[in-house]
């Protein structure tokens, strides 16, 4: 990633938008925009904004883990995987 040539003033996004949206999508970096030589905004593509959110997603759902453990708050294996299959029964069962 080379943010050093995709950082652009506002300026620039308003007379070039098109070609932003083109840069971001085809190299996946993404663009920082400054105002008044600060930088105010990101640009990314979709697919690097989805990755994004799933990557949080993953370490909320880990960190959530991690406190659950910390709290005591732990099933046996086996126990979580007859509730499953009590439960996918039941859903099955409701279907026919």
């Amino acid at each position: 990633m080379q943010l050093h040539s995709d950082i652009k003033p506002i300026s620039w996004v308003k007379n070039n938008a098109r070609q932003m949206i083109e840069s971001v999508s085809e190299s996946g970096n993404p663009m920082i925009i400054t105002q008044h030589g600060e930088a105010r905004a990101v640009v990314v593509s979709v697919r690097e904004y989805d990755e994004m959110q799933q990557s949080l997603a993953l370490l909320r759902m880990l960190a959530d883990s991690s406190m659950d453990v910390e709290a005591g708050r732990l099933r046996d294996a086996d126990e979580v995987f007859a509730d499953l299959r009590t439960s996918l029964a039941e859903k099955a069962r409701a279907r026919t």
